[in-house]
C-alpha cells in the first residue's frame, strides 16, 4: 500500500461519510417528526428506521465505490438511488395507507418498533435491487 492508495482511501471514506450525513439530513426533512430528537427520547421505532435508512444508504455507497472508476461518479449513484429509495418508501407508505390502514410515519412516531422496522427494510429491501443492478 502506497501513499496515493493510503490518500483514496481517505478522500473516498470522508466524502462517503459526508455524503451519508447530508442524505439522512435531507432524508429527515421529509418526516412528521424530528428524527434525531426523537432519537434522544429513547424511541426505538425512529431509531431503527433511521439505523436501516443509514445501513441501506451506506450499501449502496460501498457497492457505487466498488463499481466507480471516479468518486463523483460513485456519489451521483448513491444520489440518484436515495432520490429513487424515497420515491418508492412514499408509494409503499401511501399504499400500506389506502389498503391495510397502516400509517408507518404515525406508528413510528409512535414509538411502534414494527412500524420503524418495516420502514427502514422497505430501505434495506430497495438497496439491495439497486446495487444488484450496479
Amino acid at each position: 500500500m502506497n501513499f496515493d492508495m493510503i490518500l483514496g482511501i481517505a478522500v473516498w471514506t470522508g466524502s462517503g461519510a459526508l455524503l451519508l450525513f447530508i442524505l439522512m439530513f435531507v432524508d429527515s426533512l421529509f418526516t412528521k417528526y424530528k428524527d434525531l430528537e426523537e432519537v434522544k427520547a429513547g424511541n426505538m421505532a425512529v431509531t431503527t428506521r433511521l439505523v436501516l435508512k443509514l445501513v441501506a444508504q451506506g450499501y449502496i455507497l460501498s457497492v457505487s465505490i466498488g463499481t466507480s472508476l471516479h468518486l463523483v461518479e460513485a456519489i451521483v449513484v448513491s444520489v440518484v438511488s436515495f432520490i429513487i429509495l424515497l420515491i418508492i418508501e412514499a408509494l409503499a407508505e401511501l399504499f400500506l395507507k389506502k389498503i391495510g390502514g397502516i400509517d408507518l410515519d404515525k406508528g413510528t412516531k409512535e414509538g411502534k418498533t414494527g412500524y420503524g422496522l418495516f420502514a427502514g427494510t422497505l430501505h434495506v429491501v430497495g438497496a439491495l435491487i439497486i446495487t444488484a443492478c450496479l
